[in-house]
């Protein structure tokens, strides 16, 4: 199985926040987005790690302080069977499926109970 975690966190200070993790641990830029349906943001980690940090902003709202509705713990499953089956474990364990306050999500994943997304597909 591989599976690639994504710890999502949404800031009122993007650029801030990502200069601090970047330097302080050590992490590169893999990417980032402006205005993806109001939502900028930034990558860092490290190339061929199994996960990354995002940091996000909706542009025009405030954060405030954790936990928001975009506070969220990624794992990026490119196999669709275990997938499935990972969804059906999340509905076992007594997560219920949620909608994602970043509609994104909601296209090939699903989130559950506090904000951990199942995402269809494979980091890149």
């Amino acid at each position: 199985m591989k599976t690639h975690l994504r710890v999502a966190r949404p800031t009122d200070n993007l650029d801030l926040i990502v200069e601090m993790y970047r330097v302080g641990l050590d992490l590169d830029v893999l990417g980032s987005f402006k205005d993806h349906q109001g939502f900028d943001g930034i990558m860092l980690g490290k190339s061929g790690m199994q996960y990354h940090f995002e940091f996000t902003h909706h542009r025009g709202h405030k954060v405030g302080k954790a936990p928001t509705q975009d506070n969220l713990l990624v794992f990026y499953v490119p196999d669709r069977a275990e997938w499935e089956s990972a969804c059906v474990r999340m509905e076992s364990a007594g997560f219920k499926s949620v909608p994602s306050y970043n509609p994104y999500w909601d296209q090939d994943g699903r989130t559950f109970g506090y904000r951990v997304v199942l995402e269809n597909g494979e980091w890149e």
